[in-house]
């Protein structure tokens, strides 16, 4: 998972702490230096320190070090954030991307994110206003599994479960490690 923000937010606690459940980790991209020794202080208190990795600087020149990023969040309060969405590398063949902080002037997805993959472009799914007006998420994958009710995604070392909720059409998905 890859966070680009200006600090730690109760957003970066909680996908440190998915991060933890599924046994993956989060890199968190920030612009400026002066967050850090706080943020860094608050990841340590929730005990999500082996999670998360920091990365300072231009995250214009930080972020196309990491390819095929399953899940992406990015703070539209941070500077060239539009920018930073065309940059973005994710997997293809499924992936989420959501837009935080969508107000005032800020637009959001906008499709930037799309680029031809070796089978043509990745099917999406796009949902706006998640919590209240200031975010937006994208899914992408292959098309014929939207929508569908329940499904096993191909496990490796875990199982992903997909459900879409009847009532908001909401797809939850939850990867559960496997027990040894």
């Amino acid at each position: 998972m890859v966070e680009i923000s200006n600090g730690v937010t109760c957003t970066s606690i909680a996908l440190a702490a998915a991060a933890q459940e599924t046994g993956g980790r989060l890199i968190c991209i920030h612009s400026q230096n002066k967050t850090l020794g706080k943020s860094k202080q608050v990841i340590k208190d929730a005990g999500l320190k082996d999670m998360v990795e920091f990365k300072v600087g231009d995250p214009f020149k930080i972020l196309p070090d990491y390819e095929n990023v399953d899940f992406s969040l990015v703070d539209c309060k941070v500077d060239g954030y539009s920018s930073l969405i065309e940059l973005l590398n994710v997997n293809p063949r499924r992936s989420v991307v959501v837009a935080n902080n969508l107000v005032e002037e800020r637009k959001g997805l906008g499709g930037g994110i799309l680029r031809e993959t070796k089978g043509g472009l990745p099917s999406v799914r796009c949902t706006k206003s998640l919590m209240g007006t200031d975010m937006e998420v994208m899914m992408i994958g292959k098309s014929y599994e939207f929508g569908r009710r329940e499904r096993i995604i191909k496990p490796c070392k875990s199982k992903w479960v997909a459900k879409v909720d009847k009532e908001t059409g909401e797809e939850h998905i939850f990867r559960v490690p496997r027990r040894s």
